[in-house]
């Protein structure tokens, strides 16, 4: 089946595959369209990229994570997310009322909230599923760049249980939703 791939911080994307985070906040990168950054695939998997992580806009108990990349020139995918629900938050107040559920200080959520003048973020609530085995892909030179969504084509995966229960998604779930209420 053809996938395509979401590029998120390493350190974004081992504490959603570890299950300690559910929630993205996304704008997009500086080569995405006018539009910026769009919801394109609800079921896609994680693309650990070292590029622009910044330490300074990683809350500072995620800071000792952040790490170099070990294996520069290959991509190792480590799971497969899946959209659970997403908001599109056009207030300020909003985007930051979403800082105790991710990774991002509050001036890194605002810096993306008003990034390119356009003031909206998207908050992306995902169902993570680590893979069995990491997915390991040569980069190559269609993946460089500042996109969000890099495709694959046809890719075999296999995901095994999802990084935390239902019930405790669904509770994610109901706090996301009563802070953006």
């Amino acid at each position: 089946m053809p996938l395509s791939a979401l590029k998120e911080w390493d350190t974004q994307s081992r504490l959603l595959t570890g299950g300690r985070l559910s929630l993205l906040i996304r704008k997009g990168g500086i080569m995405e369209t006018h539009d910026g950054f769009e919801v394109e695939h609800r079921r896609f998997l994680l693309y650990p990229t070292f590029l622009h992580q910044n330490p300074q806009e990683l809350k500072s108990e995620y800071q000792p994570l952040l790490r170099d990349d070990p294996t520069p020139g290959q991509i190792h995918f480590p799971a497969l997310a899946e959209v659970v629900a997403v908001h599109k938050v056009e207030s300020l107040e909003g985007a930051l009322a979403l800082e105790p559920l991710q990774a991002l200080t509050a001036g890194a959520i605002e810096r993306r909230f008003n990034y390119r003048a356009r003031p909206w973020v998207h908050a992306l609530l995902l169902r993570v599923r680590p893979l069995t085995a990491p997915l390991v892909i040569g980069e190559t030179p269609g993946m460089l760049g500042c996109v969000s969504w890099v495709p694959l084509g046809e890719v075999d995966v296999e995901a095994g249980e999802a990084a935390v229960s239902e019930t405790e998604l669904a509770a994610r779930q109901a706090e996301l939703e009563r802070l953006l209420a």
